[in-house]
């Protein structure tokens, strides 16, 4: 399909007053500008920060579960690009961009699978310009970790805005040999900034790698043309890497039905993933008084009450508030000649930034390492004590959002 209707297809149409705010802004730029100094006005924004918004990526780890209990690499390997691909499918209604984290900004979170196993996460930004995200999560049952170091660049290109996704991710599995698989991301562009609706678009080439396994993912998030193609389509395979022998291909829609056929087979393409048939396993976080100040929730809470309630004046103002602090504090900083220095992360020789609480640190026993991780990350600073989970939302502001959403979703 070709049709801008379609489903699966993630547009907004923008009144006259924002489209013309933006076109005074973008009157100021030129082609192929770094955007990561510009500030955007607050009806782009998604009502979460970005820290918050890797955590889409682990919307279904009852796939990685799955894949790292299978004896076959092979099928290990197809069920961490199931993992991969079902990430793409979770965004905000409309085209909208998260908070910029402001420097030593984190996101925490557990959440809890069917099998009553846990993981825990943890995001932190640990550079301002340039933007760095560097996270972590682990599921101690399963013997499971990811890391990565994400660098959003942002890029002007006329009638659309792109966002270039650079840094990596590391999936391990360390109950097969620390078994590795290398993550690279495709980039996200904002079209129709200028005319026509805005739609939202992956583009370019990312991959999957194993080493271990031999084995390689290679997939084209294949962009609409202006006349012919289809919205969302991908199109990629799984591969031998010594050999480049093709053994799956990957086809589909990103959004929607993504499908695998044995290559060598010549078979028929079966369903991999439909979004519309799993379910997105949420993440828990503790209520905003055992939060810390710089906690993502907790930090942004003013512009994201004002944001739900479309009130853009007040959510520009607590948004400015935000930005001018991290400002006067960059100056105190440089001022004192002092340097940041991240909670979670560390930037280590191959200039990437990795936990400091070291995999190799972990016990391989699942109590042990539920007790080490879960100490790392949700102890409150300056203490022993951990975060209660079990204690309500009483903040008025998270409740007077609460209830905002809920009201706009009886409208709709």
């Amino acid at each position: 399909m070709s049709k801008c209707d379609d489903v699966s297809v993630v547009e907004e149409e923008l009144d006259e007053e924002p489209r013309s705010i933006i076109l005074s802004m973008i009157s100021q730029l030129s082609k192929d500008m770094d955007l990561s100094r510009i500030t955007f006005p607050t009806f782009v924004l998604e009502p979460r920060s970005f820290t918050e918004r890797v955590t889409d990526f682990m919307s279904h780890p009852d796939f990685l579960i799955n894949a790292s209990k299978r004896e076959d690499p092979v099928e290990r390997f197809i069920g961490v690009v199931k993992y991969y691909m079902s990430g793409w499918h979770i965004h905000p209604k409309g085209v909208k961009k998260p908070y910029n984290p402001i420097l030593g900004e984190f996101f925490r979170s557990r959440c809890t699978f069917d099998d009553k196993s846990s993981a825990f996460f943890v995001a932190e930004q640990v550079s301002h310009h340039p933007p760095i995200t560097a996270m972590f999560y682990h599921c101690p049952e399963h013997h499971i970790a990811i890391e990565g170091d994400l660098r959003p660049k942002s890029r002007f290109f006329g009638n659309s805005v792109g966002m270039l996704l650079e840094g990596y991710a590391k999936i391990h599995f360390s109950k097969w040999g620390n078994e590795e698989y290398l993550v690279t991301y495709p980039n996200m562009y904002a079209r129709g900034i200028l005319f026509g609706k805005m739609v939202l678009e992956l583009g370019e080439t990312s991959t999957v790698t194993c080493a271990q396994s031999d084995l390689m993912f290679e997939v084209e998030f294949k962009t609409k043309g202006l006349i012919w193609g289809s919205y969302n389509q991908i199109s990629g395979k799984i591969k031998r890497i010594s050999t480049k022998e093709i053994l799956y291909d990957i086809s589909g829609n990103w959004q929607t039905t993504i499908y695998i056929a044995d290559h060598k087979k010549k078979s028929e393409p079966v369903v991999l993933f439909d979004s519309s048939k799993e379910t997105v396993v949420p993440q828990t976080v503790a209520c905003v008084a055992e939060q810390e100040a710089n906690e993502s929730r907790n930090l942004w809470k003013n512009v994201t009450k004002a944001i739900v309630e479309s009130n853009l004046d007040a959510a520009t103002t607590h948004k400015s508030a935000i930005e001018e602090e991290q400002r006067e504090v960059a100056k105190r900083r440089e001022a004192d000649a002092s340097r940041f220095v991240p909670r979670f992360f560390q930037l280590e020789i191959d200039g990437f930034y990795h936990p400091n609480l070291m995999l190799k640190d972990i016990p391989d026993d699942p109590q042990q390492a539920t007790d080490k991780i879960t100490h790392w990350i949700f102890t409150k600073s300056g203490g022993q004590e951990l975060q209660d989970f079990a204690k309500p939302e009483e903040d008025p502001v998270v409740l007077a959002t609460a209830a905002a959403v809920a009201a706009k979703s009886r409208r709709h």
